[in-house]
């Protein structure tokens, strides 16, 4: 709904998002009743964009139908997104109203009973300090880095080295499997393994480094791609991978699967 604001009111105009816990009586209309412990909080997102008739309100939760203004406004839709945020709400319990004035403006209420969290979340001060420590027990660390794109490789190497890992890069699978043979059986913590390389992909040298007859084919391997589907993920553990990091890295997600293979 905040995203079809931004789409419909012009450079200049206004958006108001405002979020409130609710009396569970506003939802007394709705299918079901509140289970015990839900709080009700209302959403509400107003602009004054574009807007909509009265004559096509009635219709906005039906599948694949858009106003002429918002087909004039250029904006490109396929008449799917107010579908499926109703059956989103719907689906959770909720409640959503539209109204609108064309010309002046649209304005959205979703009601959503939400159950609190038993789990107390940790503050700011809390996260920096689990951080530090997961930092502390990875430092040191050896890394063998299997990337053939330069500037990926420089980012990882940075990312780690500045947190005290210590990073060698390998550009293939061939040069990744010569780099392990060469070094001691435990030299190498981690091997953070690129999917898609020249000479030898990720999958293979995985494999390979599986069948070597001593303490190397034990190695940890983290996969490193692009390629985030659940077949590629499923591909990379079948090959003996140990774990999976999506590209483009993010450094937080970098360290704590680290931690959760090497700690």
């Amino acid at each position: 709904m905040i995203s079809n604001s931004v789409k419909y009111t012009p450079e200049g105009g206004r958006i108001e998002i405002r979020i409130s816990e609710e009396s569970g009586m506003q939802m007394e209309d709705r299918t079901g009743v509140l289970k015990d412990g839900e709080i009700v909080y209302k959403f509400v997102i107003e602009d004054t964009g574009i807007g909509m008739s009265e004559e096509y309100l009635p219709h906005i939760f039906e599948e694949f139908t858009r106003e002429r203004t918002s087909t004039e406004s250029k904006v490109v839709g396929t008449g799917l997104g107010l579908p499926i945020v109703k059956a989103l709400v719907d689906l959770m319990g909720g409640k959503i109203e539209v109204s609108s004035k064309l010309g002046e403006g649209t304005k959205t209420t979703i009601l959503l009973p939400l159950t609190p969290s038993e789990k107390k979340q940790p503050d700011g001060k809390q996260k920096q300090e689990e951080k530090d420590r997961l930092l502390e027990l990875l430092k040191g660390k050896r890394v063998l880095l299997a990337e053939d794109n330069e500037l990926n490789a420089e980012i990882a190497v940075t990312i780690l080295e500045e947190d005290g890992l210590k990073v060698e890069w390998a550009r293939d699978g061939v040069q990744c499997l010569d780099i392990l043979k060469k070094m001691p059986e435990d030299y190498y913590d981690v091997i953070l393994m690129d999917i898609q390389m020249p000479n030898m992909d990720g999958y293979e040298a995985t494999r390979r480094i599986r069948c070597i007859q001593n303490a190397r084919s034990a190695v940890p391997i983290v996969a490193m791609t692009a390629n985030a589907f659940d077949e590629n993920k499923k591909k990379a553990y079948d090959a003996g991978m140990n774990g999976y990091i999506a590209k483009p890295i993010d450094a937080k997600v970098v360290f704590s699967t680290l931690g959760e293979i090497l700690l």
